[in-house]
């Protein structure tokens, strides 16, 4: 918005503030005829029309607004209030729920809701808990009700500048820390999220609250162990609680312990059959354990419950194995054209929708709901592909022959580590699968150890980062104790095998660093067909990370950045440092690819290695059931179905990308 328009709402919003709602109105609208979808605008022009009793266009702004922003509390607060002034009890709770779901620090909504729950004889329970979230907010330092109020609109920054300030004068305020832990969990800043919510539960050890945000953000750091502790301490104060039993059980699936999560997944759902959250993560269990079947029935279990669950009719797309009937395809696009729908119920309905109708051959429709999806996705994340072609260039300033000469036999010398990077949806998942087959080497997950290794190196200020350029500074005694402790912080998923994998694929990125500091450790960059390996991408919805494939643009671009760093990591390290495996070549010759990598890590072959599909091991990723069959070549060459929409993705890849036959 320009300064001008600011100026022209300014105008509309002291006109509201002034009574005189006509006017508020006609200026918010006329404005709106130039910026139709700025949400503060149309905010405006709902309440004026409301308080000057135009409901129909009141209505008009909010189902605007809630286009815009499906997520945007105070927008479902207007819609109560407009409810509940025509006269509709029963709408006008249903808004402020989601009013108070979406923006809990909106007082307003929480005494609107105890209001009308308490005049329409509804649960007198829930009004109890209203009126006592109206009293907790009261009793809220302002600053701190102005930061909550900032973090749930999404004005992120400006409310970790308020949250700091107020933590300045009052160090050891513990929702004042709680908050800019959840900040710093937003802006990816875990490790400051992490020490934030430990010293506070050090101070308060009984605070519920803290030691579930802190379960999230251990789970975030993939401290599995530490996240399944704290949810083991809430379980013991309380091993009735279906919350506790919940959270213990998603934290038991997070170490392995698979029997324990079922266990506590069937008492939940003895006592609450139809819970879609419980069903849903039950599914996931049952999935990552190979049974497929189970898993499938607890997911459609899930959204018989609540059509809308979005989570589970995305966990069914993502078996890859799934074909949704036509009687489920018809549910999911009347639930998308609904427009109350959560954000991420959307988001996962959208790519459910893309996988449904691409494997009807549908592929119009089907590229329509992926690209839905992803704009959905790239609206909520803060990517830029300029900044990290940047932070890749950094790379290759930095880690120069020179370096590597000076730094050289300083790491730690364990052999034990064998890396597979590269782009997700490359094929590193089969790869980590047929190696995971031999009884030397341990299979474990997308390790988070190097990126945070990477990120603590970077240091805290922003604009003043050390990191590649310390790798010149470091002594040798400190790169001998980094690689020391990577070895000994990723124990705890290992099998006692001499080897294990690491398959994070953005490791990629930091091969300097891994070889500065784990000198024999084994590096496998898994390679796809750059049009199959980006699209796949942009039809991927990733759980967490992986911002980068959510535009066409912009996921093209990354690969190519990719392939210029691989190059550089080629060019400046010993020759046969990183062995490139093509996904091709796999799928062309499985016992030559197999073989070669076997030679690469120096164990023999095993023939178990070429009967990967018969491995029975946990498998968390998107490509958990394929790597369970044997192997095909259904997914080579699918963007061809896509070419007519994929011109930016070719523009992005540039000489990559295939020329048009």
């Amino acid at each position: 918005m320009t300064a001008v328009e600011e100026d022209r709402l300014a105008g509309a919003k002291a006109a509201l503030k002034a009574g005189d709602h006509a006017d508020a109105l006609a200026q918010a609208e006329a404005l709106l005829n130039e910026t139709p979808e700025d949400l503060d605008t149309l905010y405006v022009a709902a309440v004026a029309a409301r308080f000057a009793a135009r409901y129909d266009v009141a209505q008009r702004h909010i189902a605007a607004l809630r286009k815009v922003a499906p997520e945007y509390g105070r927008g479902w607060q207007e819609a109560g209030h407009l409810a509940r002034d025509r006269g509709d009890p029963q709408a006008a709770i249903a808004a402020y729920r989601r009013a108070c779901q979406y923006n809990p620090s909106l007082n307003a909504s929480w005494s609107a809701l105890a209001d009308m729950i308490e005049r329409s004889g509804g649960n007198a329970a829930e009004a109890a808990a209203a009126r006592a979230q109206v009293a907790r907010l009261a009793e809220l330092p302002r600053e701190l009700l102005a930061v909550t109020n900032m973090i749930h609109e999404g004005r992120i920054l400006k409310a970790e500048a308020l949250c700091r300030a107020f933590l300045q004068a009052r160090p050891h305020h513990i929702e004042a820390m709680r908050l800019l832990a959840d900040i710093g969990s937003r802006l990816g800043v875990l490790e400051d999220a992490d020490f934030l919510l430990e010293s506070a539960v050090e101070f308060e050890p009984d605070n519920v609250q803290l030691r579930l945000d802190y379960i999230q953000v251990l789970r975030k750091r993939q401290k599995f162990v530490a996240a399944r502790e704290q949810a083991e301490y809430l379980y013991a104060r309380d091993p009735e609680s279906p919350l506790f039993q919940s959270h213990y059980a998603i934290e038991s699936m997070q170490t392995g312990e698979y029997d324990r999560a079922l266990t506590l997944f069937d008492t939940i759902l003895a006592r609450l059959p139809r819970d879609p959250a419980t069903l849903t993560s039950r599914g996931h269990a049952l999935k990552t354990m190979g049974r497929q079947e189970d898993a499938i029935a607890s997911y459609r279990a899930a959204f018989a419950a609540r059509p809308e669950q979005g989570d589970a009719w995305y966990a069914l797309a993502n078996l890859k194995t799934y074909n949704f009937t036509d009687g489920e395809v018809s549910q999911m696009h009347g639930l998308m054209a609904r427009d109350d729908l959560a954000l991420m119920d959307r988001v996962h309905l959208a790519f459910a929708l893309g996988k449904a109708h691409e494997d009807r051959k549908e592929y119009a429709e089907s590229f329509g709901f992926y690209e839905e999806g992803n704009s959905l996705k790239r609206f909520q994340t803060r990517y830029s592909a300029d900044q990290m072609t940047e932070e890749l260039a950094a790379q290759k300033q930095v880690c120069t022959p020179e370096l590597f000469a000076k730094q050289a036999g300083k790491g730690d010398a364990a052999p034990d580590p064998i890396f597979i990077l590269g782009l997700p949806r490359a094929g590193s998942t089969l790869l980590e699968q047929i190696l995971a087959s031999h009884s030397a080497i341990d299979g474990t997950l997308e390790l988070p150890n190097i990126l945070s290794l990477a990120h603590r190196l970077r240091g805290r200020k922003r604009g003043t980062e050390r990191y590649p350029g310390i790798l010149h500074d470091l002594p040798a005694e400190e790169l001998a104790a980094l690689g020391a402790d990577y070895i000994e912080n990723t124990r705890i998923h290992r099998a006692g095998a001499p080897f294990f994998i690491d398959k994070m694929p953005n490791n990629f990125r930091h091969i300097g660093l891994i070889h500065l500091i784990l000198p024999n450790a084994k590096i496998i960059d898994a390679r796809r067909d750059p049009m199959d390996c980006c699209f796949s991408g942009f039809k991927q919805l990733f759980a967490e990370g992986q911002e980068f494939t959510y535009g066409l643009t912009e996921i093209g671009r990354y690969y190519r950045d990719y392939v210029d760093l691989m190059d550089h990591w080629d060019a400046v390290l010993p020759e046969g440092r990183v062995l490139r495996v093509q996904h091709e070549d796999v799928l062309a010759d499985l016992e030559g690819q197999v073989r070669r990598m076997l030679d690469y890590v120096g164990v023999d072959f095993e023939p178990a290695c070429l009967e990967f599909h018969r491995t029975e091991r946990a498998v968390r990723t998107a490509s958990s059931e394929q790597v369970r069959r044997p192997l095909n070549r259904s997914g080579v060459a699918v963007w061809r179905h896509y070419e007519p929409w994929l011109g930016d993705l070719k523009a992005a890849l540039g000489d990559l990308a295939p020329d048009t036959p």
